[in-house]
């Protein structure tokens, strides 16, 4: 698997690395849908491989390669902490059957989160999963017309779209520190679509 851009180590490299001297934090952001919707009798080997490649295996081994250089750094000082998102899904947990491979993948990726949260606490990283509603992006442009007439007959209680800066704003807040002492938390944006109700 190539990522680009390729991450080094401070003084080790150019870019990036250089103008900044350390990493942080990591927002496994990179997510994709299945190009076509299809019923689970019909959805393809090569779609699910897809989907898994790209929103499981990215993030999972991006988090690995970052990790370890948070790790290496809070061993040598402790005051020094690391912060990985995973942005995820409702769809982690709320079934669709035109795009089960989607579900699976989110399903696995909000496991991938708990696995590294457990792992890493030890390390001074904390690891959290942010899972976003109906957001009007893209990746949602093919459906918006469905979902404009869900939204008005009141799927989603707040009544609108969600939008990348409430996702954003999500992210920002886990970052900069304002829910510590809550790794392996998910934080659903979703204007109320996940609540039960009868």
């Amino acid at each position: 698997m190539r990522m680009w851009p390729r991450w080094r180590p401070a003084g080790s490299g150019r870019g990036r690395s250089r103008r900044f001297g350390r990493l942080d934090v990591l927002v496994n952001n990179a997510g994709i849908a299945p190009l076509e919707r299809a019923d689970l009798f019909d959805a393809t080997e090569e779609s699910f491989d897809r989907l898994i490649s790209v929103n499981v295996k990215g993030a999972h081994f991006l988090t690995q390669i970052v990790a370890r250089h948070m790790a290496d750094r809070h061993r040598s000082d402790r005051a020094a902490r690391g912060v990985v998102v995973n942005i995820s899904s409702v769809s982690a947990t709320m079934a669709s059957l035109n795009r089960g491979e989607y579900c699976i993948s989110k399903a696995a990726l909000a496991m991938s989160s708990k696995l590294w949260a457990l792992r890493l606490a030890e390390e001074g990283i904390d690891v959290y999963e942010v899972r976003p509603g109906i957001i009007e992006t893209d990746m949602t442009a093919p459906v918006k017309e469905t979902y404009d007439r869900r939204i008005a007959e009141g799927l989603i209680p707040e009544r609108r779209w969600g939008l990348p800066e409430d996702v954003g704003r999500a992210v920002l807040s886990l970052v900069r520190g304002d829910l510590s002492y809550a790794t392996g938390q998910v934080l659903v944006v979703d204007g109320g679509l996940s609540i039960e109700r009868l």
